[in-house]
């Protein structure tokens, strides 16, 4: 078993400890990420809900994504740091910012979604398989 993925806000007042491997790791590219991270896309780890456990109260806000689901932003109140988003169509889920990592270096990303709304001056690995939207099922 390899050790647990930890991270949280820049002010330490929202961690999280996760247990298990990410079921998915993307660049995603469309203009909500590219919004809230305040650059060309948004780097993402997806995990299983039941190896989470998060300690802090963030701030949610709720947004409709291109498939009409909710997606669930949570931010730190006092540093600002957007952490970890959930979705009410998979509540079995928790997606966490590469950026939140202690050990960013863990991250590995696999693809990049939503590449149709990439901007040409934020490159990325060329070797990375990109989708238009979210890769089929």
């Amino acid at each position: 078993m390899t050790s647990p993925f930890t991270g949280g806000c820049a002010c330490g007042a929202i961690r999280y400890s996760i247990l298990g491997e990410p079921l998915f790791s993307n660049h995603c590219q469309c203009r909500d990420c590219q919004r809230e991270s305040g650059s060309g896309h948004g780097s993402y780890m997806t995990f299983a809900r039941a190896g989470v456990t998060v300690t802090g109260e963030a701030k949610h806000w709720d947004m409709v994504g291109d498939s009409g689901n909710v997606k669930t932003r949570g931010f730190c109140a006092r540093c600002g740091l957007p952490v970890y988003m959930t979705f009410a169509a998979m509540p079995d889920i928790f997606t966490i910012r590469a950026a939140s990592l202690d050990e960013p270096a863990r991250y590995k990303p696999q693809v990049v979604t939503y590449a149709a709304r990439g901007h040409d001056w934020d490159r990325l690995d060329p070797d990375l398989p990109k989708f238009a939207g979210m890769p089929p099922g």
